[in-house]
């Protein structure tokens, strides 16, 4: 993935603030302060994944070097010391991703955030919703020109069909007026699985009906655009609800997986069977035999690399199933199939912690792991998770490092 960033700036000042903020999160900054500087990195075959470019340099005083830059396929970013109209319509015109005003550190570093946020939308996946193909292109290309993968679709009716062929999508940008089933109607549609916080909607729309924005976020949409839309209204638009989509992943992290292991945790285990259509699902307790001893004689960091080696086994073994960390040295597996082949599983899994040896500290650790499992049927699930229960202390007292299923 390309962390380079190239800046063309005259002042030492703003020069050193980029430099030192851009390599803070992680990117390769290149410096120059001329355009004959710039043109010397730019024959050296570098590619950048964004230019950040003074528009007025000692050499190129009506922004010479934004042409050079964007003839090579860069992405750009302006700084200019004043704002003018003509300028800025020019810069845009030209294909550059912003246009940012000098006239003081606090503006420039409104390019740090930026930055994480073109980095960021590498990770994301829109579906663009429009019938004219003009218009479904030219926003495509927008997006796409801000690191947004896209997919199209030319109604309402084909969107919901990408959008269950494509289950990474991420934001919808969604036009009213369309054939067969319109914007409004898809997103009643979507709003009954999908919630807001999970695939954000932008509509946009020409009409003149002054309605039309409560009735699009009366509908589920995350906000509204009205068309013919300024270039940077859109990405501005789209960068906060992607911005607030991130947040609210992070937030359902923070509050459902295992700090530790980065497994679920008991809150999402018991959540996400609520949420779920009634299906019979085994279970699975298991628990690290003898993990106090671990703990006593390597420490609580012996004993977290042990939780989180034993973690991303189970993980290996039951990639679709819901594996869940209850707390503790204690593990809880929900698997939906073949109860012959869970347990199976489950038996391969013990065999494979028994048979490996975790390092720490330069030093071998072997754990083994007791099992209880309990087939699933109409049972509640707290029944289910009781009987697993007690089949695994029935595991610890045969001896340990044992499977009970019945």
């Amino acid at each position: 993935m390309n962390h380079k960033i190239l800046v063309v700036e005259d002042s030492r000042a703003f020069r050193n603030y980029l430099f030192n903020q851009l390599s803070q999160i992680g990117y390769e900054v290149i410096c120059a302060e001329s355009l004959a500087e710039a043109k010397h990195i730019i024959s050296q075959g570098h590619t950048f994944f964004c230019a950040v470019l003074d528009y007025c340099l000692p050499d190129a005083q009506d922004g010479e070097v934004i042409d050079l830059v964007l003839a090579t396929k860069q992405k750009v970013v302006v700084l200019t010391a004043t704002f003018n109209e003509k300028v800025r319509e020019r810069c845009i015109a030209r294909g550059v991703l912003d246009y940012i005003l000098k006239d003081s550190m606090s503006s420039v570093s409104y390019i740090i955030p930026m930055m994480k946020r073109l980095f960021n939308n590498q990770n994301h996946h829109a579906l663009v919703v429009d019938d004219p193909k003009p218009v479904r292109r030219h926003v495509s290309q927008l997006l796409e020109h801000q690191y947004i993968r896209t997919t199209t679709a030319i109604d309402g009716n084909d969107a919901l069909k990408k959008l269950q062929e494509n289950k990474d999508i991420s934001i919808i940008i969604t036009d009213h007026d369309m054939p067969h089933k319109d914007g409004i109607e898809m997103i009643r549609e979507i709003r009954q699985s999908v919630s807001k916080n999970e695939l954000a909607i932008l509509g946009v729309s020409s009409s003149e009906d002054k309605t039309m924005t409560a009735r699009f976020l009366k509908a589920g949409a995350n906000d509204f655009l009205n068309k013919p839309f300024n270039q940077e209204e859109f990405y501005c638009r789209v960068h906060q609800l992607l911005d607030m989509k991130e947040a609210n992943n992070e937030l359902f992290r923070l509050a459902n997986q295992d700090a530790l292991t980065g497994l679920w945790n008991r809150r999402y285990f018991f959540n996400q069977r609520k949420e779920q259509p009634k299906v019979d699902c085994h279970v699975a307790m298991m628990d690290i035999d003898h993990f106090k001893k671990v703990n006593d004689t390597w420490g609580h960091d012996g004993g977290d690399k042990v939780l989180t080696s034993v973690a991303h086994i189970l993980n290996l073994y039951f990639a679709e199933s819901v594996v869940a960390r209850f707390g503790g040295e204690e593990f809880c597996i929900q698997y939906c199939g073949d109860f012959k082949e869970f347990t199976q599983r489950l038996d391969n899994v013990r065999q494979r912690i028994e048979n490996t040896t975790i390092t720490y500290q330069d030093n071998p650790i072997r754990v083994t792991i007791s099992i209880g499992v309990a087939q699933g049927d109409d049972s509640d699930i707290n029944q289910l998770l009781t009987l697993a229960d007690s089949r695994l202390y029935l595991a610890k007292n045969r001896g340990r490092n044992l499977l009970v299923s019945n």
